[in-house]
Formats: structure tokens, C-alpha cells, sequence
């Protein structure tokens, strides 16, 4: 469609079986939580036909049925009969528990309540201005298509619908980065054996296209697609094995943003993968907000059993307001991105983590999430101005006239 620059990104609903599986994983870390704050989780889900395995390391004193939290999650999300996919009431739960490795353990428990990250890796996070979310639009609406799907499911809309499902939206941008509009939306939704195609095309089409996309954004020719091959009556574990941490692009932002490979469900805050995603996301979002530049992401690495990380990049992508440089100074000053220091700031042992099982771990109006808030912004704002003074006292005194005047002017915007 002409030479526009497309993006597309998908989401699920919570009844996709990877989706399921990650509910299930932080379903029962919000248990040992909810019983012991030092609880060490590491829990892995996957769910196939008539079965759930549960597999895992946790240490916490925490003591409750497991199979049957299993099961409350299972009938939660929509799962009590065998036609649906899977009946939460009378399939197999296998647990298979232990103990976190020692080797793991002396790491991250330090003495005088330092943390010690619990592995290695990389983590990203991202925010941009395109969205109130300040989140990539594809992804927005994706996520968007897939909650309303579950609603009018479970309100009883359009009652023929069964709890697996997928979306797809692509953006189109032309050559300056703005939005021109969308381009494709595709969604596929499992259903019951006696609903006709014409009738679930034109029932989705209403009820959550049109209820969700905003119509001045499709452009001509857009392409619609509604369970385009077809029927959709096998689905969830019986129609595909889930597993936790399957959906990790889905998690966080589309594809439109970078990923470090970790998944989140399943793990307590002192896994990096989880907790310095989130605290990368809140420095980006904190930073864009700010004004500093219109797109940032912020990625930091951590060594296994090291507090600190050892490194901090910045990168703006070309949107900055003010010099690279000024933006990563303020940045290091503000957040602290010690593996302590993230869980104290961002509260991470008092969230509950089932919420953001589904439907984004980013972005999340509906709820009120520490690494979602942007309460760094005057700090950032403040701690730049106070480098640009600097820096524009340091180009005075070199007497480089040109400099000084493009830095004042950057400084009284």
C-alpha cells in the first residue's frame, strides 16, 4: 500500500495456551507472595491436551494447594469443558516442584540485604509519544482487539465464543515517523461447532473491530481479515501445547522494540529478566514523558549474583530535545538500576503479577502498575537543565559562539 513503512504487531487472548500457561506461572507466583515476600520463584507451566505440567524452582515457606490454584485459574480464564479445549475441573495437573539450586541462591541472598541479580542478560525497555500509553500503536490495538474479544466472550455478546484468540494490526508511517493509518487487521477467534462463518465474521466485525479500531485510522483498502481460513473450533491446549514464556514479543512491544530473549511470567522480581525489563520500561517512559526525546530505550545487562548492572545504554533513535549525552547523565542520576534498588522503587514485592499474565506487561491503563507511572519526570527535567548550564557555561568560556547560542536555545526550550 503505496511507499508507506508498515509495522505490524500481534497479541492473544488470555485463552491462547502459551497465554494460559503464563497465567498459570504468575497465578501461583501471587501465592507464595501472598504468604511469604522472599518467597524465590522460577515456576514454568505447559498445558496439552487433558494436562497441565507444572515444573520449577521455588524456596518459601508459603504452603497451599497448588493443583487447586491450578484449577481456579484454569476455570477462570474460561476452560471447563473438554469442547473448549480443556475442562479445568477434572484434567491432569502434574506437579513437579523442587528447591532453587544452592550455586543459584548464594548469589542473590547477599549479606546486609543486598540482591545479587539472578542470572545474566540483557533487558530492554521502550517507550514512545505515538499513544497515550506511550506505546507503539500496532501493539496498543492488537492488545486492545484481544481484551474485547474476551469481554464480549464472557459478558455473554456473543456467547458462541470460546476463550483462544489472536490479533494482528499493521501501521503504516510515512518518511517523517508519523502515522498515516492502518493498513491490516486480522483476528482469529476460537468458536463453538454450530455458529456459521457469515455470522462470526460480521459478529466480530461489529462487536469488537469496529468497537475497538477508531474509523478515521483505516485507510482505503485496508484488509480485514476474520478467521480467515475458516473454522476455529479446536483450540486451546487440545488444538496446541502452551507453554510459559512463549509470548515474549507479545509481553512487551510488538516487535516494534528490541528484546533481550527473557520472559517474565512465572519469575520473582530478583530474576532480571523480569525485574529490569519493567525498570527499563519506567526509565524510558519516565524519559519521553519528560520531554527529553519522542522515542527512547533504555537497556541494561546484569552478571549472575552482581548487584549492579554492567551497563546502561541510552539510545533516542534521533528524537532527542536535548544533546545524547545531557539525556544519559540525567538518566544515571536518577534511576537507580541496582537489582535492590529496583524492587524497593518499584515495589515489586507488594504487584500483584496475574493482571499482567495477559494483555501486556506495558502500557496498561486499566491498572495501576510502579513501573507504568511517570513520577521522574521533574527529576529528569531538572537534573538536564542542570547539565545544559553546565555545559553551556563550558562552551562560554571556550568562547564557541555557534555552540553557545544552539545550546541557550535548547536550554530556554
Amino acid at each position: 500500500m503505496g511507499d508507506y513503512i508498515l509495522y505490524t504487531s500481534e497479541s492473544v487472548t488470555e485463552g491462547h495456551p502459551d497465554k494460559l500457561c503464563d497465567i498459570i506461572s504468575d497465578t501461583l507466583l501471587d501465592a507464595y507472595f501472598a504468604e511469604d515476600k522472599n518467597s524465590h520463584v522460577a515456576m514454568e507451566t505447559m498445558a496439552s491436551k487433558g494436562m497441565v505440567f507444572l515444573s520449577g524452582e521455588v524456596t518459601s515457606s508459603a504452603r497451599f494447594n497448588i493443583i487447586d490454584k491450578v484449577r481456579e485459574a484454569i476455570l477462570k480464564v474460561g476452560y471447563d469443558s473438554e469442547e473448549k479445549g480443556l475442562d479445568g475441573n477434572n484434567c491432569i495437573i502434574l506437579p513437579n516442584v523442587s528447591v532453587q539450586s544452592p550455586d543459584i541462591a548464594q548469589g542473590v541472598d547477599r549479606a546486609g540485604g543486598v540482591i545479587g541479580a539472578g542470572d545474566q542478560g540483557m533487558m530492554y525497555g521502550y517507550a514512545c509519544d505515538e499513544t497515550e500509553e506511550y506505546m507503539p500503536l500496532s501493539i496498543t490495538l492488537a492488545h486492545k482487539l484481544c481484551k474485547r474479544l474476551t469481554q464480549v466472550r464472557k459478558e455473554g455478546v456473543l456467547p458462541y465464543l470460546y476463550p483462544d484468540g489472536k490479533a494482528q494490526v499493521t501501521v503504516a508511517y510515512d518518511d517523517d515517523n508519523s502515522i498515516v493509518g492502518i493498513t491490516a487487521v486480522v483476528v482469529s477467534t476460537q468458536h463453538c461447532d454450530s455458529v456459521s462463518m457469515d455470522r462470526l465474521r460480521e459478529d466480530v466485525r461489529r462487536e469488537v473491530i469496529d468497537a475497538v479500531i477508531p474509523a478515521h485510522l483505516i485507510l482505503p483498502g485496508c484488509q480485514i481479515y476474520i478467521n480467515p481460513t475458516g473454522r476455529f473450533v479446536v483450540g486451546g491446549p487440545e488444538g496446541d501445547t502452551g507453554l510459559t514464556g512463549r509470548k515474549i514479543i507479545v509481553d512487551t512491544y510488538g516487535g516494534i522494540a528490541r528484546h533481550g530473549g527473557g520472559a517474565f511470567s512465572g519469575k520473582d522480581p530478583t530474576k532480571v529478566d523480569r525485574s529490569a525489563a519493567y525498570m527499563a520500561r519506567y526509565a524510558a517512559k519516565n524519559i519521553v514523558a519528560a520531554g527529553l526525546c519522542r522515542k527512547c530505550e533504555v537497556n541494561l545487562a546484569y552478571a549472575i549474583g552482581v548487584p549492579d548492572p554492567v551497563s546502561v545504554r541510552v539510545d533516542t533513535f534521533g528524537t532527542e530535545e536535548l544533546p545524547i549525552s545531557i539525556i544519559r547523565k540525567a538518566v544515571n542520576e536518577t534511576f537507580d538500576f541496582s537489582v535492590a534498588g529496583i524492587i524497593r522503587n518499584l515495589s515489586l514485592l507488594n504487584v500483584s503479577y496475574r493482571p499482567v499474565a495477559a494483555y501486556g506487561h506495558f502500557g496498561r491503563l486499566d491498572l495501576d502498575l510502579p513501573w507504568e507511572r511517570i513520577n521522574a519526570v521533574k527529576t529528569l527535567q531538572e537534573r538536564a537543565v542542570s547539565h545544559m548550564t553546565v555545559e553551556i557555561v563550558k562552551q562560554a568560556k571556550a568562547k564557541k559562539g555557534s555552540n553557545l547560542k544552539d545550546l541557550a536555545s535548547l536550554l530556554d526550550a
